[in-house]
């Protein structure tokens, strides 16, 4: 019996652990589809793909503005993105959670999704929180942002997971317009094969007009290049002249010693070869 109820209370744990997980899920997108208000900063969040990164979260909080006010935007995608992902702040904040961490903390600072892009400079991927007289107002922590965007009202939550809240406007990043620009790093890497086929190139054409001035220039003018030393001096003859030289001053003598006495000896056997057939032909 005991080893049964072990069974079920485990059994009800895990099938407990499996509903948490499972209401632990959300969609940015679906959840922002029933506030008619905020349809363009949902629309936002689908084109640059910020919407993907919120729903792999397990908790966020989204400072999301409506649609009066979200025309700071510009025409930018790559600058959108970056200031979409300043408005999502990696951690769950309610409104009573955000105000007493405001009050507690008169510097706190928050951490958003732009800070992970690996583009933020300066502490432009963290914003500053503070609470003052019953109002809560957000800006960047950069050099030279201004506390210019309030919190107007909590639009959705699911708790302890994402919590969706009203700014009044879009939150300004100092700088952030250039941050974008190492992404077009590519362009110098397509033009670095032209150069190296012109430097390929460059080379050739060189190679071959130098080779034609100088061949111009040195048989003709120019009397010590190497090219004329060998037709004024004679270098072919001289080896000509060394080669017959050679063999009267070299010591040859001695081979041709050793050659008479080859021929010395094939002498003496021919006479007495000559002698055998005399005698033979006499005694015959």
């Amino acid at each position: 019996m005991k080893t049964n109820k072990a069974k079920a209370s485990v059994s009800f744990f895990l099938l407990m652990m499996l509903l948490i997980s499972s209401c632990s899920a959300f969609n940015i997108t679906k959840l922002l589809e029933k506030e008619d208000d905020f349809s363009n900063f949902n629309q936002q969040l689908s084109q640059t793909k910020i919407a993907d990164q919120i729903n792999k979260r397990s908790t966020i909080t989204v400072l999301a503005v409506d649609n009066s006010a979200i025309g700071g935007l510009g025409d930018d995608s790559s600058v959108t993105k970056a200031i979409m992902s300043v408005h999502v702040i990696l951690d769950y904040y309610d409104k009573e959670k955000l105000t007493k961490h405001a009050k507690t903390n008169k510097s706190a600072m928050l951490t958003t999704l732009y800070q992970t892009s690996g583009l933020a400079k300066n502490q432009q991927g963290f914003l500053r929180v503070a609470a003052d007289d019953g109002e809560i107002t957000f800006g960047s922590a950069s050099k030279g942002g201004q506390m210019n965007s309030k919190l107007v009202k909590s639009v959705t939550a699911q708790p302890f997971n994402i919590s969706v809240l009203q700014v009044s406007s879009i939150i300004e990043v100092p700088d952030i317009n250039a941050n974008p620009s190492p992404e077009k790093a590519p362009a110098p890497k397509r033009g670095k094969p032209p150069s190296s086929s012109d430097d390929a190139d460059s080379p050739s054409d060189d190679d071959s007009d130098s080779p034609s001035d100088d061949t111009a220039d040195s048989p003709g003018d120019d009397s010590d290049s190497e090219a004329p030393s060998p037709s004024k001096h004679h270098t072919p003859p001289k080896p000509k002249d060394d080669t017959s030289d050679s063999p009267s001053s070299s010591p040859a003598p001695a081979p041709g010693k050793s050659d008479a006495r080859a021929t010395a000896a094939e002498m003496g056997v021919g006479v007495v070869a000559m002698g055998l057939v005399s005698v033979l032909v006499a005694f015959f």
